[in-house]
C-alpha cells in the first residue's frame, strides 16, 4: 500500500536566502547585505529628483547630486558666497532652501502653504529689531533686517517650493521625527520649539505632540495627494533616519522615546510602500542601525552617522539605481569626506546636562 502525503507544502521551503535570518543576516558581512534593496521603480536619466527631510537627509541628497543624476537644486547659493556660509544659510542643502523637514506634518504644510491652501496664523516672528521664519529658523542665523525683506524672501521660497513640485519626477523623503511642537491655534508645526533656536515659548500658544503611525501615514498620504496633482507621474521614495533624537520632550527616556519615533516611522513607510505602487522604501535605517553593524556606523556620540556608514547605505541604493558618474560610494574603499550635516536640533544639546 503506497501512502500519499496529503500535507501541504511547507511554505518557506525554497525560499530565497535573504528570507532566513542565518544566511541573510548571520552569515553576511555588514557591508555588504545581499538583496537588503529591490528597487520598485527604476530612475531614468532624465528623472527630476527632490530631496527634502531630517538632516541625515543631506547625506542623501549630497550622493544624488554627485552621482550624475538631474538632481534638483532651484535655490542656489549666491555665486560669491563660500561654501560653509551657504550651508549655515540654509543652500544646497535640499532641493530648495526649506531647511530640516522632520515631520510628516511640517512636509504637508509646507506645500499647503506653497498653494495657498494653509496660512499659519503666526507666520513670522521678531526679536530685537530682526526677524524669523518660524519653519526655517536657522536658515538666516541673525534673522531678516526688516518685515519687507522677511516677506520677499518668503515669496520667492514658496514660488520655489512650487516649482519643485512641478518638476519633480522622483521626491525623495527622509523621515525623521515625531515628536514636534505645534501651535494650539492652527496646528502650525515647527522644526523646532519656540523659544530655542528663534521665537518665545508660550506654553499658553504653543504644544508639544507625538504624532502617531496613522496620523504620518495620513499627512504623507494628504502630501502625495497635492504632489500627484500638480505633477501626476510623480513617484516617491522613502527612507528613515537612523539619527537617534538629540532629546525628548515625553516623560520617557530619550532611547525609549526613540525607539518609538522610529518605529512609527519605519511603520507609516512600510504601509505606504504595501499600499501604493508609487512609493518604494530605502533601507538605509536598517542597513546603518541594524544588528549586524554593531554600531560600528556610528561617531563616538551615538548619533552622528559616520560617512563610511553613509558610504555603506547608499552603495546598496546605486546597486539598483546605477550612478552616472564615477562619484558613488564603494563600500569597500575608502569612505567619501564631506562636510558636516546642519541639524536645527542640535540647539537642544544646549539643554543636556554636561
Amino acid at each position: 500500500m503506497v501512502f500519499m502525503n496529503t500535507q501541504p507544502r511547507n511554505p518557506y521551503r525554497g525560499l530565497p536566502r535573504k528570507n532566513f535570518w542565518k544566511n541573510g543576516v548571520a552569515g553576511v558581512s555588514p557591508f555588504e547585505i545581499p538583496d537588503i534593496y529591490s528597487r520598485k521603480f527604476a530612475i531614468a536619466q532624465g528623472d527630476g529628483i527632490a530631496a527634502a527631510g531630517s538632516c541625515f537627509a543631506q547625506h542623501v541628497a549630497r550622493r544624488l547630486r554627485d552621482s550624475g543624476y538631474r538632481y534638483l537644486d532651484l535655490d542656489p547659493a549666491p555665486f560669491n558666497m563660500a561654501p560653509e556660509d551657504a550651508a549655515a544659510h540654509g543652500y544646497g542643502l535640499y532641493s530648495a532652501r526649506y531647511g530640516n523637514i522632520y515631520t510628516a506634518r511640517q512636509l504637508l504644510q509646507l506645500v499647503q502653504r506653497a498653494y495657498g491652501d494653509f496660512t499659519p496664523v503666526e507666520p513670522m516672528w521678531e526679536h530685537q529689531g530682526r526677524f524669523f521664519d518660524p519653519f526655517r529658523p536657522t536658515i538666516e542665523p541673525d534673522g531678516f533686517a526688516s518685515a519687507a525683506e522677511f516677506q520677499a524672501a518668503l515669496t520667492h521660497h514658496l514660488a520655489t517650493v512650487r516649482q519643485l513640485i512641478e518638476q519633480a519626477d522622483v521626491f525623495v523623503f527622509t523621515l525623521g521625527l515625531t515628536e514636534a511642537w505645534v501651535d494650539r491655534r492652527d496646528g502650525s508645526a515647527y522644526p523646532v520649539a519656540p523659544g530655542t533656536a528663534a521665537g518665545r515659548f508660550d506654553p499658553g500658544i504653543h504644544e508639544f505632540r507625538n504624532f502617531t503611525t496613522s496620523e504620518v501615514v495620513a499627512d504623507l498620504r494628504a502630501f502625495m495627494a497635492i504632489a500627484r496633482r500638480v505633477r501626476p507621474p510623480m513617484r516617491f521614495l522613502l527612507t528613515v533616519s537612523p539619527v537617534p533624537l538629540v532629546a525628548t520632550a515625553t516623560d520617557q527616556h530619550v532611547l525609549v522615546a526613540t525607539t518609538y519615533s522610529k518605529s512609527v516611522l519605519r511603520a507609516a513607510a512600510g504601509e505606504l510602500y504595501q499600499t501604493d505602487p508609487g512609493v518604494d522604501y530605502f533601507p538605509s535605517y536598517e542597513i546603518i542601525t541594524g544588528i549586524p553593524a554593531r554600531s560600528m556606523f556610528f561617531e563616538p556620540d551615538l548619533r552622528s552617522v559616520h560617512p563610511r556608514g553613509v558610504d555603506v547605505a547608499m552603495c546598496h541604493f546605486f546597486r539598483e539605481h546605477p550612478a552616472l558618474t564615477q562619484a558613488a560610494p564603494n563600500a569597500a574603499g575608502a569612505f567619501v569626506q564631506e562636510p558636516d550635516v546642519v541639524c536645527d536640533e542640535m540647539v537642544l544639546q544646549a539643554e543636556s546636562w554636561q
